[in-house]
Parts: structure tokens; C-alpha cells; sequence
């Protein structure tokens, strides 16, 4: 018998540790993966400094031996059955084993690729190990005639086992980074939903006399938005509302916006002209903002006054915000501008613009955001104020539900196009009876 063993081995017991071996199989997250040049090129390495036709780097699956890489087999040749002699006898010693002549040896001679077409004669192994001492698999370099190897060819052998467990910790390394990154952006994606929901109304109230609808629509869902709205009554019969949109993303954004949505609630409460709730706001938020970077936000704000033939009049105050739309029951879109009004927590002074005007019996109402109206068409040019009324004029809306799905439809044809958060409140007030009889003629 001509087997030679380099530093009498310690074999391991049956059954010993493989529980735990075949656990650190799995945690490596190698087996079945596609062909890998880096592999790929160690088993060649290991050909070329043993001058051997044939080598591989081998994992040992409970009842496989699965090739990572094979170098000189043929092309279909991806996995052995998991008979000893070989690997699967390789992995059970700590030292490099060797076998000079296989088919003089009674533990290799009824190998599948001693006794196959492959015809092994000899066959050397480094075993592939762990920091905390589990075996994978082997390199392997296998030869069709018996040979003896040199302590300086078995010593590399070890180096590139070495190599193989060094590549492979660096790729479970890089799969746990990117499981933690992706488990990190769906935590920051929830905080971001949570916190976003903090900062819009859980719903709209119900307001007698008018319909209403609003949403919010998201550029990222891993970043918060500073896009708000509001509705709420005041004590004297009157509803005030508001739409806005302040600068920046993120956590501080999402505090400034807090802020901002919270005291227009305020102001409104305190003295409710519109000019003065954006005065009120403007200075509020030039004194609390403390950080580095500038802060400053958009926003128009309402007043809904009931009138006692159904209609409502609405007074508008807007601060560098773009203007409202309104959709009248012939279809007609007019713009509610509010142009002049400056921006709000930056200026020293900043002017406000403020305008008046009706909404009769089947009139609708639009406040936006500028993502709206910055969203890309798709040959790159801005929809604009322009493109918005040209598409409310064409869609024949009667209602805030209405109103608020043909927008909804833009954006979502838009897809790419739409580059930032967009906030949208729509109010309308219900066509008389008589009025909706004639429509449906």
C-alpha cells in the first residue's frame, strides 16, 4: 500500500461536530452558486503547481461533494456522491491528506473518479477551514498516474485552502453587509411612513355643505417628505385650511414641518385672517429654528365661509406657494393666484398676498404642491401651471373625488417624471339637484 499521510493526521470520530460542520455549510452560502472566476482561477493554480491535470475546490454536503470549481473534469461533472476515500474522507483530518496510488488503496479504489472515466491514480486534499474549526470542504489536486508530492507543493496546497476560506468569509462578509443595509432602509422606510403619517391628518373631518379628498404622494419611500395640508373649523362657523411644502428632506425637515403644520393650527385659532396666520407663522419660525442649514417653507392658507344658498366664499393667503386652481361646474379651470406672496421663515420681512373668491354649486377646488407642476412630461418639458389646467379642463371633473383621481391619474402616467413629494387638497361644493339632472341629459 503506498499512501502517504503528512503529519499523521487526528481523524475525528463518525458523526463528530458534523451537525455543527454542515451548519457553517450553510451559513457560507456557497453551495449551487453559479461558476466564479476566483475560485476558479485557485484550482487551476493548484494544477499548475502540483503539474497535475486535474483539481478542484470542493464542498461537502451531507450526501454530495459539490464542485465550486473544477479544473481538467469534464464540463457536466458538478458533484460527486458523498462516498469516503476523498473528500469526503479529506475533510475529517486536520493536515493535508494524501493518497499516492488510489487504486492501491483499498479506501479509494471504488471511488466514482477512480474507478470512472476520470481514472484518478493520485489524489491530494488541504482541507478548507474555519475560524472556529469547520471543515467545508477540501482543494483538491488529482492526477491519472501515482506520484509523491513535495512538502513545499503540499505546504502551498494549505496556503491556497487558506485562500478559498479567506474568499469565502469575504463573501459572507459582503451578504451580511447587504442584509443589514437592506434591513436598515426597510427600518428606514418604516420610520419614514410613520413619521410621515405624524405629520398629515389621520383623516379629513367631515365638512357640512362640501366634499373633500386630499392625498399624499411620495417621491422616496425611504425619506420624509415636507409636504403638509390640513382642514379644521373654527368656532365661529368658518373652516380654515391649508396646504404647504417645506425645504429638505429627512428627520430635521420632518421637526420643521411639525412645527410649521402645528402653528398654523395655532395662528388660526389666534387671529384667523390669512395674512396674519402667515405673519404669525413666518415669525414663529424664525425664532425657533436653530439650526445650520437655512429653513424656510411655501404655504396657502384658507378660509371657508358657509353661504346660505349653498355656495361658499373662500379667502386665500399665499406665501411663495404656487396658486390653487379652481374648476368650475361648466368645466372652466381659473387660476387662484396668490403671485407676490413671498417665502415663509427666511425673509426679513416677507410680503403676503392675499385674494377672495366663490365657489358655487358644482365648483371644485385644487391646493398642490410643486411636485405637481415640476413633474418632467415624458420629452423632459415641466407640466407646469399650464399643463395642469389643460388636463383638469379636458377631464370633466364634478366632485373632490373626482378631482382629486384625475390628478391622482396624472401622476401616476407621469411615473418617473414626478421628482418630489406632492401634496393634494381638493373641496368642492355639491351641484344643486336640478343642476345634476341636466348634466345626465
Amino acid at each position: 500500500m503506498t499512501t502517504t499521510r503528512v503529519r499523521v493526521p487526528r481523524a475525528q470520530a463518525p458523526g463528530e461536530g458534523e451537525r455543527a460542520r454542515l451548519a457553517a455549510v450553510r451559513r457560507y452560502r456557497v453551495l449551487d452558486t453559479p461558476p466564479d472566476g476566483a475560485f476558479d482561477r485557485i484550482a487551476a493554480l493548484a494544477a499548475r503547481i502540483f503539474d497535475v491535470p486535474m483539481a478542484t475546490v470542493a464542498i461537502v454536503d451531507s450526501d454530495r461533494v459539490w464542485f465550486k470549481a473544477a479544473h481538467g473534469l469534464a464540463e457536466d461533472v458538478t458533484e460527486i456522491t458523498r462516498e469516503p476515500g476523498l473528500s469526503a474522507s479529506a475533510i475529517l483530518h486536520r493536515e493535508p491528506y494524501v493518497v499516492r496510488d488510489t487504486g492501491r488503496d483499498a479506501r479509494t479504489a471504488g471511488h466514482p473518479l477512480v474507478r470512472g472515466e476520470a481514472g484518478v491514480r493520485f489524489y491530494a486534499a488541504a482541507p478548507i477551514v474555519t475560524a472556529a474549526g469547520e471543515r467545508l470542504g477540501t482543494v483538491d489536486v488529482l492526477d491519472t498516474r501515482p506520484r509523491r508530492p513535495t512538502e513545499g507543493q503540499l505546504e502551498s496546497l494549505r496556503e491556497l485552502a487558506a485562500l478559498v476560506m479567506d474568499e469565502l468569509e469575504l463573501r459572507l462578509s459582503a451578504i451580511r453587509t447587504v442584509a443589514a443595509e437592506r434591513d436598515r432602509r426597510a427600518e428606514a422606510e418604516h420610520l419614514a411612513r410613520t413619521l410621515q403619517r405624524t405629520l398629515l391628518p389621520p383623516a379629513l373631518p367631515e365638512v357640512p355643505g362640501l366634499d373633500t379628498a386630499a392625498a399624499y404622494h411620495t417621491a422616496s419611500a425611504q425619506e420624509v417628505g415636507g409636504d403638509f395640508y390640513d382642514l379644521f373649523p373654527l368656532d365661529d362657523g368658518r373652516w380654515a385650511f391649508f396646504l404647504g411644502d417645506v425645504c429638505g428632506k429627512g428627520a430635521s425637515a420632518a421637526a420643521y414641518t411639525s412645527l410649521t403644520r402645528y402653528t398654523l393650527r395655532a395662528a388660526a385659532i389666534y387671529d384667523p385672517d390669512p395674512c396674519a396666520v402667515l405673519r404669525n407663522l413666518d415669525s414663529v419660525l424664525k425664532r425657533e429654528h436653530q439650526g445650520d442649514l437655512p429653513r424656510y417653507c411655501t404655504a396657502v392658507f384658507g378660509l371657508l365661509t358657509p353661504l346660505p344658498d349653498g355656495s361658499c366664499t373662500l379667502t386665500l393667503a399665499g406665501g411663495g406657494h404656487p396658486s390653487a386652481l379652481v374648476v368650475r361646474a361648466d368645466g372652466r379651470v381659473r387660476a387662484v393666484s396668490t403671485a407676490g406672496g413671498q417665502l415663509i421663515g427666511i425673509l426679513p420681512a416677507p410680503r403676503f398676498v392675499q385674494t377672495t373668491t366663490r365657489l358655487a354649486p358644482g365648483d371644485s377646488l385644487l391646493l398642490y404642491t410643486d411636485g405637481l407642476t415640476e413633474a418632467r412630461l415624458p420629452g423632459g418639458a415641466m407640466l407646469g401651471e399650464d399643463g395642469l389646467t389643460r388636463h383638469l379642463s379636458a377631464a370633466g371633473v364634478h366632485s373632490a373625488a373626482e378631482l382629486l383621481g384625475s390628478v391622482e391619474t396624472l401622476l401616476h402616467h407621469l411615473g418617473e417624471g414626478v421628482g418630489d413629494d406632492t401634496a393634494l387638497l381638493a373641496l368642492s361644493v355639491p351641484a344643486h339637484p336640478e343642476i345634476r339632472t341636466q348634466e345626465h341629459r
